[in-house]
């Protein structure tokens, strides 16, 4: 399982006092507050630093972070994936899963044919979408609801699903 979960970008400065702007890679934006470090990886290095303060701002978050004080000093930090511990992540309820450990999980159908290898989920509002890739690299489409997704076992790293009409011909 990941160690560290990503929780969103810094993709701008904002103001002349060190502040960031940062995509949110959360359900509920609002997680920022109770946060009090954060790790921004930049070129898959690592560097812990202390929230000072957090804002928002348009669905994105404004954090300040202690020692960071000018537009330049903040303007390193562009790009940079914000990234807590796994002990730090919000719990979830029964039946929810974090999306980085449903990633690369084996998807088989009810039958057991392996379809492929969990690539990505995209959520597109109304329910996620699971994008499957076989061993072509053939891509399948699957919404991530009840009637679909049949099983999640986390330990065997396996998802069963029933094909949707129109996808039991894959």
């Amino acid at each position: 399982m990941q160690e560290y979960f990503e929780i969103g970008q810094i993709v701008n400065t904002f103001g002349i006092k060190g502040m960031v702007k940062v995509i949110p890679y959360t359900d509920d934006i609002t997680r920022f507050d109770n946060l009090k470090k954060t790790y921004i990886d930049i070129n898959h290095k690592k560097k812990q630093y202390e929230i000072q303060e957090v804002k928002y701002h348009k669905n994105m978050v404004l954090i300040k972070f202690t020692d960071i004080n000018t537009v330049e000093e903040a303007e390193k930090l562009r790009n940079g994936i914000l990234k807590i511990e796994r002990k730090d992540a919000i719990p979830l309820e029964e039946g929810r899963y974090y999306i980085a450990d449903l990633l690369q999980s084996r998807v088989y159908t009810e039958t057991g044919k392996l379809l492929g290898i969990l690539e990505d989920i995209y959520n597109t509002g109304s329910n996620d979408i699971y994008v499957v890739k076989n061993e072509i690299g053939k891509q399948i489409l699957l919404p991530a609801i009840e009637d679909v997704i049949k099983q999640i076992c986390l330990e065997e790293n396996k998802i069963i699903v029933k094909l949707p009409k129109g996808l039991q011909d894959v």
